[in-house]
């Protein structure tokens, strides 16, 4: 009983304290509440309505409601009189222990929000970064995917694909196709250059616009470099030069030019 007595004291004088914050905390409680419902669907809705990339509107979401959580706990602990500082040491040591366990994790995963912010490369676009060449088919948070000219999957984790140089061919819409064609001084130059650009204008793939360009480039001591540029569109880029390295060939051929080495 006295046991019992002393608790109830201890109880009455406590509220006597601390029941108006107590009572005050719990207002603000159920109030923080209802703000946090109201503004995560205000969120939802601001988000869904920017062009922010599907892979990020939940992380971004997510993020913003948990923080209002967080705040509002920390309002709640602070109005009932709870000491905050222990609980900061302990969190800030937990952060510092995750954050050197998952560095490589946490890198991958701001590379991978720098990627869909910035924007360096979309979808369908065709990249080279970490000496791999391939259209992008997924962008993900750790990682993005890309597939191969041979139809191999390639995996490249985001923080060394941010950190790296990475070479868009999608970006600009046109790509130049370049290859030299080397023949002997014995050669007529006008008649071997217009046979090059009669292939040029007769395969399929071949863009008019910037132009196209035949002209000597090098003279070697056994013979004259001539160079091709063309301008195709990014997906056409390997069907247009295998289809028009073989027309020149060709044509050079029965037009009675005779090419090194033959």
């Amino acid at each position: 009983m006295k046991v019992i007595h002393e608790f109830s004291l201890y109880a009455y004088q406590w509220l006597l304290v601390h029941g108006l914050k107590v009572v005050v905390a719990f207002a603000i409680l159920v109030i923080g509440l209802k703000v946090i419902k109201y503004l995560g669907n205000r969120i939802r809705s601001r988000v869904s309505e920017r062009e922010l990339h599907s892979s990020l509107q939940p992380f971004f979401i997510s993020l913003s409601i948990t923080a209002l959580y967080v705040l509002l706990l920390i309002l709640v602990l602070m109005t009932v009189g709870i000491p905050l500082e222990s609980f900061a040491s302990i969190l800030g040591g937990a952060t510092v222990a995750i954050g050197l366990a998952l560095s490589g994790t946490f890198q991958n995963f701001a590379g991978g929000v720098l990627i869909l912010l910035l924007k360096p490369f979309v979808l369908d676009d065709s990249i080279l970064a970490q000496g791999q060449e391939g259209k992008v088919t997924s962008i993900q948070i750790f990682y993005t995917v890309l597939l191969s000219a041979d139809n191999k999957t390639i995996i490249i984790p985001n923080g060394k694909l941010f950190n790296e140089v990475i070479v868009n061919y999608t970006r600009q819409g046109k790509r130049r196709l370049d290859f030299e064609v080397k023949l002997g001084y014995y050669v007529d130059v006008d008649q071997a250059k217009q046979i090059m650009i009669d292939a040029i204008t007769s395969v399929p793939g071949v863009l008019k616009s910037p132009g196209i360009r035949v002209g000597i480039i090098g003279l070697e001591v056994d013979c004259i470099r001539y160079t091709v540029n063309i301008w195709v569109n990014p997906s056409d880029f390997l069907t247009v030069k295998i289809a028009l390295q073989e027309k020149i060939i060709k044509d050079l051929k029965a037009g009675g030019i005779r090419l090194l080495g033959t």
